[in-house]
């Protein structure tokens, strides 16, 4: 039997783009006859000390990092580059395969969802530059070239890079430069990391989300959106199937294929639309105000006096604020995102029922069957098997 070939994989796992391309990695070689040896650091840190005494067959490695860039540069064995696409082509590494996520279409699938939420103004949260954050700098560009294709101006923030020391003072500034936006406004974030600190810059402003600004992250992040009080409308990369394509590139080379030129640009997979990015134009500013605070706390059991205490006003006054604007009560607007929440964890196995009921806000299971009874006319369970059922012919 031949040996394995030893490969290196060159990621950093803290972040879920990596984990997924990863994963993809170990798709290709389980739904294919290839043996490798893989290395990857304990801790899933990406290193490049000592790679090059490191005597092994091939590498796939982040590109997005310049020192993993430039240390392998001139490696004598074949390694396959990751990383963010280039609008210049001679930024793309020389001689080396690219595999890339395509930040041009991830900003544009975005900005089109928020244009066919009837916004008109834009505005892009990204990164202060740095020789890592590169990828981020394309989707600036990108989105610029956008707007500017629109005839519009888009405002662009950078803010501060992420520490426990600068968190209060980064946050007083993003919290300014929500307020000084004009609204409504759509935002995309080149994150879920960034969109989730723009999120809670504007619950400390105090401006509703979606109706005043409309959010949308890019990652589709698990470990974001649990953070996230309000469901967060997120891009979903195309990392799974960018990791499967390096492996494939890498396994051509190995068999020796010249690969040297091949670029590869993956499209993202689609968008995980959520409560930030449904922009509702609303003409009332107490109802806009009952919908913010209703997002962040219906499933906490909150009463309409509560929502009213928020707005302040009297229960009376915003209930005919509700008629008026959504033809529904404000306990009606509790309860409608109460089932929305129970709906979109039911599509989760791994969640029991009765969690379901405590996390979206139901005093008991059995209050929440007698709800999904009289509103759906099933029960939670049949509800769940519908969901799955759809999933699988689908």
């Amino acid at each position: 039997m031949t040996k394995p070939h030893r490969i290196a994989l060159l990621f950093n796992a803290n972040k879920v783009y990596d984990r997924q391309v990863i994963a993809g990695i170990g798709q290709y070689l389980t739904s294919t006859r290839v043996k490798w040896d893989l290395f990857m650091e304990e801790d899933f840190r990406s290193r490049t000390v000592g790679i090059h005494q490191w005597r092994g067959d091939g590498i796939i490695a982040d590109f997005d990092d310049p020192v993993v860039c430039e240390t392998l540069a001139s490696m004598p064995i074949p390694v396959v580059a990751v990383g963010g696409s280039y609008a210049d082509e001679t930024h793309y590494p020389h001689n080396i395969p690219y595999v890339a996520t395509d930040n041009h279409k991830l900003v544009r699938l975005a900005y089109d969802h928020l244009i066919e939420q009837g916004l008109q103004r834009f505005a892009f949260y990204g990164l202060p530059p740095s020789p890592g954050n590169r990828w981020a700098h394309e989707r600036e560009i990108a989105f610029m070239q956008m707007v500017r294709a629109d005839g519009l101006e888009g405002s662009v923030y950078r803010g501060s890079s992420t520490s426990a020391g600068g968190w209060g003072r980064a946050q007083e500034e993003m919290v300014e430069w929500v307020r000084s936006l004009p609204k409504p406004i759509g935002i995309i974030a080149t994150t879920d990391a960034r969109a989730r600190h723009l999120l809670q810059a504007c619950i400390v402003a105090d401006v509703p989300i979606p109706e005043q600004i409309a959010i949308v992250g890019i990652d589709n992040d698990p470990i974001a959106q649990l953070l996230c009080r309000i469901p967060l409308t997120s891009v979903i990369q195309g990392a799974e199937e960018m990791g499967r394509m390096a492996a494939q590139v890498l396994h051509q080379m190995l068999h020796g294929g010249d690969c040297s030129t091949t670029r590869v640009l993956v499209p993202p997979v689609g968008i995980n639309v959520q409560a930030t990015s449904l922009h509702q134009p609303l003409k009332s500013a107490y109802v806009m105000r009952a919908k913010h605070y209703i997002r962040q706390y219906a499933c906490l059991g909150i009463k309409t006096e509560q929502v009213a205490d928020y707005v302040g006003i009297s229960r009376t006054l915003l209930e005919e604020h509700f008629k008026r604007e959504l033809k529904q009560s404000v306990h009606q607007t509790i309860l409608e995102h109460k089932l929305e929440m129970a709906r979109q964890m039911l599509g989760d196995a791994a969640i029991p029922l009765s969690e379901v009921a405590v996390r979206s806000g139901f005093t008991s299971l059995q209050y929440m069957y007698a709800v999904f009874r009289r509103e759906f006319n099933c029960t939670p369970r049949q509800y769940m098997e519908n969901v799955r059922e759809g999933a699988r012919t689908h």
